[in-house]
């Protein structure tokens, strides 16, 4: 029997992108048969309509179907998911549960409240292939149909990298035999990998059978047509235009991970290299493949997939043999990703079956064809990029060897496309072409006038008109009055006024005569000014930020004259760039360009601040202002954005600029690794350069922007009300914080410049025995992270407390090395370097002191000590320490059984009484305290615990921190209690966090008892290959322990009775 699944449609999908939408796709599994169906990108209400056929051997099963979101770099995450009993299909009527809707399931019933959408499905048996006996749909479309038993290979699993959407999966069903072939030739190269004659009996992930299998499944479906027929086929560019017209705009694909092996710009356009390189009746493809000495081309014709929406061809092609390998088949199917007339993507799925292992992968090829920028002729051109990754469809031992013979396979073969390529179309230099950034900035031309026209511009007001008239009419009175007499106290040479109206006028003429000599003054000081840091090169490589101010709009005007003359300001890490004076205007254009010399680390903050120029001793009068993050900001949106101004005169008219913000980075990943090796002088420990994927999980976890870098993260508690366990992230430009905590996800991040004072205060019994870093941010500052601060004080500073960090040193040396490097002044870095020489003085003494009274004993102990400490770091250095993201955690039972004690007294191991305390010290763990109980919300308490293992229970005598939280069992009478656990001071106790939770409740059948059931789970902060190994060890420690306290327990209460 055959049960057929049509996957029609989803709604109401919960967007866990940042951008507000979500890439879901589905997987169907029924026993060992697996299928996936296609990504539908940025849609929250996707539609798939895709049918599949799996084998029933057994009515016991169930049909498990999920929904997925696939993610770029990291594991995809999981949407919801439904169960349908196989039983309850045949009891169906017609054997069909028709055409419904399902309500997508979490995985845990923790989060049973969390809606996760709703899936359109259509779920039958039939005994036959045809679509006949699937009930009709109300708006019948054509199918993809994926059969269980229509091929050979095992189904792919999901990749954490995102790939961009394409049918090329292990599920997809051969093409039909009509169909014509068309070919590539780059896939032959990878078969040169395989330079030793491999045993196919060694092969265990692969059947003896398989390579037979598929090599006459590609014998029957390799055309048997002429080449000429070829000709007839519907038209490329019509077909072209069809899909152009379905396309929906959205992105072009991302370059797949392995790398990109081809990025150049070309003299052409891309629809004339689209069909250049695509087309069927271009003669491309025949010259690379007699280039590289490929046999047996045949090329297909373009066909429409996915109703119409995309166009697929397969090609196929003999590789010459070589010394080493014998002629080797490969199959190549091209699919359009994307086609709007402007960009072009195509995914190349080459694989080679006849090669050893050639059934545990395909090579995935991405072409990607985008403008390019404007020539100087006016011309187009256009840019291509061609990347490639292994797509193992079954695990292989030989991994290592196929990705490094692929990527050495890849690279040589597309230096020849390349070069011929080039031999075609006129290869082009970004130089000689100009990017985008240049081409915006020419179009910038500065308004020349001269002085004499703002002169009369600037001075043609009331105010000067009326004091110029005032004094030609005095100068005319002086000429026609004749002398008048000396009287009163006036002498030669001193002629005072005469009455009160001559006092007036002459008070009036000074004052007019002083308001025109300050308006001459600004003016020249303005002309002085105009212009200064407009067209000043930046120097020096790194990081190059340019800012082009175009115009202003309705600016406060603050002059009697119902105008204002305004400048701009710009501050970045400390650096100012100042515009011209604009006079007597509201809504000024300027032009102007600005560059700041590089910076080692990107900037964070640039600083916009509008003034109007009241003259060289006055103050300035702020119009507006503004502040441009660029850790919350897309770095291509700044390229033309108007930028609304903060203040009161700014809000009140609404006041804008008009800026173009470019940031570049002219040292490519070497300003990563020198900011790197200059923090690890700073630091004094080597700092790993993190590898793209941990990267990427880092910049999605707090939203940044792709060129922040995490440079270290520390597992850490942060003080609020109640100390709250997670994980402190340091970048070049940030310092964030996240944690989990039952399922409450706490998360912010703050600038270094926002930082004022750090100061680290001893250790209290708050703090589980660990000292306290505390981090005061200035006033003002900090204003979306304040959900995290300890207090706030009347001058709104924001405080932060972190302590019981697993490496305290390590952690301390890194907040204070990329502090003092990105916001201190040099006169404070030396400062603090006193500060720092004086108390390590002070330190050295001490333990000069210490060591001399040490006894024999304290000496070996010493030394025992230092043994176990080197052991962890041989141990440590082994690792990777790769940053995995946060993610829910897998509990599975670890102890289960059923108490001679009540529930209440079960509970008193959790009351901080003295049983509590008894229980826990005969388990080994010494120094136990708690802090009380705190009610969190509604029958939810929370506490601390701290305590250090004994040496029989962990050699290295850890520490542990730990946070608890009981509540009431729903509906029964008992209690549910969480802990999740950090270790400290034990090797790669940084690396996981372990999570319990104790089920207790009563027993109706007995008077005295209860059950008792513990769960446990790790979650993994990093990876480790001793992952395995660490989980052994520690479930069997904590299965020895729990034996151990319960029997304590049950003693207490035997006694006590």
């Amino acid at each position: 029997m055959k049960l057929l699944v049509r996957v029609i449609e989803a709604k109401n999908i919960p967007a866990l992108d940042p951008n507000g939408f979500s890439d879901p796709y589905v997987k169907l599994q029924l026993g060992r048969q697996r299928f996936k169906s296609k990504v539908v990108k940025k849609s929250l209400n996707p539609s798939w309509c895709e049918e599949f056929i799996f084998k029933v051997d057994d009515l016991k099963e169930e049909l498990l179907i999920s929904v997925l979101d696939e993610d770029k770099y990291f594991n995809d995450d999981f949407v919801g998911q439904i169960k349908v009993p196989i039983i309850q299909v045949l009891d169906a009527k017609d054997k069909s549960l028709g055409t419904a809707w399902y309500t997508l399931q979490p995985k845990t019933k923790k989060a049973k409240n969390k809606d996760c959408g709703e899936i359109l499905l259509t779920i039958c048996f039939s005994q036959n292939n045809t679509l006949l006996d699937v009930p009709p749909m109300s708006d019948p479309v054509t199918l993809p149909r994926k059969s269980a038993d229509m091929t050979s290979d095992p189904p792919s699993r999901s990749s954490p990298l995102r790939a961009p959407p394409s049918p090329m999966r292990s599920e997809d069903v051969v093409p039909p035999k009509e169909e014509k072939w068309n070919a590539s030739t780059l896939a032959g190269r990878i078969a040169q990998i395989f330079n030793k004659n491999v045993d196919s009996a060694s092969v265990s992930s692969v059947e003896p059978s398989d390579a037979s299998e598929v090599s006459e499944a590609v014998d029957s479906v390799v055309p048997q047509h002429n080449p000429e027929e070829q000709n007839s086929s519907v038209d490329f560019d019509d077909m072209m235009k069809s899909i152009e017209m379905r396309d929906q705009g959205g992105e072009v694909p991302s370059s797949l991970p392995g790398g990109v092996v081809l990025d150049q710009l070309y003299a052409i356009s891309p629809r004339d290299l689209n069909s250049l390189l695509f087309s069927p009746e271009s003669n491309f493809l025949k010259s690379f493949a007699d280039l590289e000495g490929s046999a047996d081309l045949e090329i297909g014709s373009w066909k429409h997939e996915n109703n119409g929406e995309s166009l697929k061809r397969v090609v196929c092609y003999t590789k010459a043999p070589s010394k080493l390998i014998k002629a080797l088949k490969a199959i190549e199917e091209h699919t359009y990703l994307k086609a709007d007339a402007k960009a072009f993507a195509v995914l190349s799925s080459v694989s080679t079956p006849d090669a050893p292992y050639g059934k545990t992968f395909k090579v995935e090829v991405l072409y990607c064809i985008t403008p390019g920028p404007e020539q100087p002729t006016g011309e187009q051109s256009s840019r291509l990029e061609v990347s490639w990754r292994v797509n193992f469809l079954q695990s292989t031992i030989m991994k290592g060897m196929i990705e490094g013979g692929a990527r050495q396979g890849i690279k040589d073969s597309f230096q020849q496309y390349n070069k011929l390529l080039s031999q075609n179309v006129k290869p082009l230099d970004l130089q000689d072409v100009g990017s985008e950034k240049d081409q915006l900035l020419a179009s910038l031309k500065v308004e020349r006038q001269s002085d004499w026209k703002l002169a009369v511009q600037y001075f043609a007001n009331f105010t000067v008109v009326s004091t110029f008239l005032m004094g030609l009419y005095v100068l005319t009175h002086i000429w026609l009055a004749m002398p008048s007499t000396i009287q009163g106290l006036e002498f030669v040479g001193l002629d005072l006024p005469d009455s009160i109206g001559e006092l007036i006028v002459c008070g009036v003429l000074v004052l007019q005569g002083k308001r025109v000599l300050e308006f001459m003054s600004r003016f020249m000081q303005a002309r002085v000014q105009k212009g200064s840091d407009h067209g000043i090169k930046a120097q020096g490589d790194g990081w190059l930020l340019t800012v082009a101010l175009v115009e202003g709009s309705n600016l406060a005007a603050v002059d009697s004259s119902g105008y204002s003359d305004p400048y701009v300001v710009f501050t970045c890490n400390g650096k100012t760039r100042t515009s011209s004076i604009k006079f007597q205007k509201s809504k000024p254009h300027w032009n102007e360009i600005f560059e700041f010399d590089a910076m080692n680390e990107p900037p964070s903050v640039l600083e916009v601040e509008v003034f109007d120029f009241d003259g060289p001793f006055d103050d300035a009068t702020s119009l507006g202002r503004a502040e441009i993050n660029f850790l919350k900001s897309n770095i291509s949106d700044l390229s033309d954005i108007w930028i609304p101004l903060q203040g009161k005169l700014a809000q009140a008219c609404q006041s804008k600029l008009h800026l173009r913000i470019f940031l570049n980075n002219t040292r490519g990943s070497n300003v990563f690794k020198d900011y790197i090796t200059k923090m690890e002088k700073e630091v004094g420990k080597k700092i790993r350069l993190r590898s793209p994927q941990t990267n990427s999980a880092f910049q999605k976890l707090f939203a940044l922007p792709p060129e922040e870098f995490l440079i270290n993260d520390f597992s850490c508690h942060l003080k609020r009300k109640m100390p709250l366990q997670g994980r402190l992230f340091l970048s070049a430009r940030i310092i964030g914080f996240h944690a989990d905590l039952f399922g409450h996800k706490t998360k912010f991040f703050f600038l270094w410049e926002d930082i004022e004072d750090i100061q680290v205060i001893p250790p209290t019994l708050s703090s589980m025995g660990s000292p306290i870093i505390i981090i005061t941010l200035w006033p003002g500052k900090g204003f979306d992270a304040r959900h995290g601060a300890r207090t706030q004080d009347q001058e709104g500073r924001l405080k932060f407390h972190f302590h019981s960090f697993v490496s305290y040193n390590v952690a301390h040396r890194t907040i204070m090395a990329l502090w003092k490097a990105r916001a201190l002044t040099p006169e404070q870095k030396v400062q603090i370097a006193d500060e720092e020489s004086e108390a390590n003085t002070a330190i050295e003494e001490e333990a000069l002191a210490k060591n001399l009274a040490a006894t024999d004993e304290e000496v070996e102990a010493k030394n025992q000590s230092v043994d176990e400490e080197s052991e962890s770091k041989s141990l440590r250095s082994e690792e990777s320490g790769s940053f995995l993201g946060v993610e829910d955690v897998n509990m599975s039972l670890v102890y289960s059984s059923i108490l001679s004690l009540p529930t209440s007294f079960f509970m008193e191991l959790f009351r901080g009484s003295e049983i509590d305390r008894r229980v826990m010290e005969r388990t080994g763990c010494l120094n136990y305290s708690h802090s009380p109980w705190d009610s969190e919300k509604t029958d939810v308490y929370q506490r601390q615990l701290y305590y250090k293992f004994d040496k029989r229970i962990s050699r290295y005598r850890g520490e542990v921190t730990s946070t608890q939280q009981k509540s009431r069992l729903s509906g029964k009478q008992g209690w549910l209690i969480e802990e999740i656990m950090t270790l400290h001071g034990i090797p790669l106790g940084d690396y996981f966090t372990l999570h319990l939770r104790y089920q207790v409740e009563d027993l109706p059948s007995r008077s005295v008892g209860c059950s008792v059931q513990v769960y446990f789970g790790i979650a993994w902060l990093k990876y480790s290959k001793h992952q395995k190994r660490i989980t052994k060890n520690i479930v069997s420690n904590l299965q020895e322990r729990l034996k151990v306290m319960f029997s304590v327990l049950e003693k207490e209460y035997v006694s006590g009775t």
